[in-house]
């Protein structure tokens, strides 16, 4: 099994608990992490942007992160929302079996 982590940008932290709740209720994540209080600063439309924002960190197999990225862009606010997915390359033997247990699908 290999363990992916998906950084997630979004506007606010009640955004950020919403998605946060879907994708794990879904199996599509083991867990998230909700830390508020980032400052980003990008290019949108022309302009450089300066804005607060919450990043949602979710951890979950390879096999789901293409289902879990559709998922947060039906759910989230953004035109074009950040969803990048990180392998994990080492950790805790006992946590990555249970990410991969807490995100396999019903059969």
């Amino acid at each position: 099994m290999e363990a992916q982590m998906v950084y997630i940008t979004t506007a606010t932290k009640d955004e950020a608990r919403v998605i946060g709740k879907a994708l794990v209720a879904e199996r599509l994540a083991a867990c998230v992490n909700i830390i508020e209080g980032m400052n980003s600063m990008y290019w949108w439309q022309g302009e450089i942007q300066d804005e607060q924002e919450t990043v949602l960190i979710a951890k979950t197999r390879a096999a789901r992160v293409e289902a879990l990225i559709e998922r947060v862009k039906q759910l989230h606010s953004y035109d074009v929302p950040c969803v990048v997915a990180l392998p994990i390359r080492a950790g805790n033997p006992d946590f990555l079996a249970w990410i991969e247990a807490e995100t396999k699908t019903a059969t």
